[in-house]
């Protein structure tokens, strides 16, 4: 079976140019997830490498399949230059360990939570995981395995996510594009929830 990374790292590099930085995080009982940087003008994006070289697998599957299931890589873009956004690195780890750690499946519409600020004095301590095949597009990978979609991450206040526990991701999405939201924006205030 080939190794996937590569093929995940090359087409990140396709789609976003040279990162300027990386970092890696190994959690015991799990595989190391590197983390990317990439700037572009004012945009600082940062994707995981290593959340998809094991599928996602079913919690409820008595036995993990080894080779069927979705693979994914996370990619949170940010204004670069107002908040110490670097500081990601680790709860973007956290995230993209998490399906090996607590045996979670990462698809859109999902709301993931590290329970703290995302970077210090963030006002976020989750994000909604939204739709793949954007910025970067999906990878297809040789049969059987699934492609790998890389799934952007839209930082959420703990009201906002609060609020879409109730109401759903797409009526989030919508109150977002109502109040021409910057999603960008490191340090934005939550949008009006009433």
């Amino acid at each position: 079976m080939a190794d996937v990374l590569p093929l995940v790292e090359a087409r990140l590099r396709s789609a976003l140019g040279e990162p300027d930085a990386r970092a890696a995080v190994t959690f015991l009982g799990t595989d190391r997830i590197e983390v990317l940087r990439f700037t572009d003008g004012d945009i600082v994006r940062y994707a995981t490498l290593g959340m998809s070289a094991q599928p996602m697998a079913d919690p409820t599957a008595v036995l993990a399949d080894p080779v069927r299931g979705p693979r994914a890589e996370l990619v949170l873009s940010v204004r670069s230059g107002l908040a110490d956004t670097d500081k990601v690195l680790r709860p973007l780890a956290v995230l993209a360990a998490s399906p090996q750690v607590e045996g979670v499946v990462v698809a859109p519409g999902a709301s993931l939570d590290v329970g703290e600020p995302l970077w210090p004095g963030a006002p976020f301590t989750s994000v909604l995981v939204a739709e793949p095949g954007g910025l970067v597009e999906d990878l297809e990978l040789d049969e059987p395995l699934d492609p790998v979609h890389f799934l952007p991450l839209l930082p959420m206040t703990p009201n906002e996510a609060a609020w879409k526990r109730v109401h759903g991701a797409q009526a989030l999405h919508e109150r977002w594009l109502t109040n021409g939201t910057d999603l960008r924006d490191p340090s934005r205030k939550s949008v009006p929830l009433e």
